[in-house]
């Protein structure tokens, strides 16, 4: 996905969710989110955190 996109689904999940939020950029480029706790770190970039309670 967009990077673009992947801000807003990170922003609609932490709502969602009420969690911590990781946006990364992936090796091939591409970027994605996942919930925080789930991120292992390994052959990303993480570009941003989006925490509901901030």
């Amino acid at each position: 996905m967009s990077r673009k996109d992947a801000h807003a689904f990170a922003a609609s999940l932490a709502a969602t969710l009420m969690v911590s939020i990781v946006v990364f950029q992936a090796g091939d480029g591409t970027f994605g989110a996942v919930p925080a706790d789930e991120i292992d770190g390994d052959e990303v970039r993480v570009v941003a955190e989006v925490d509901p309670w901030a």
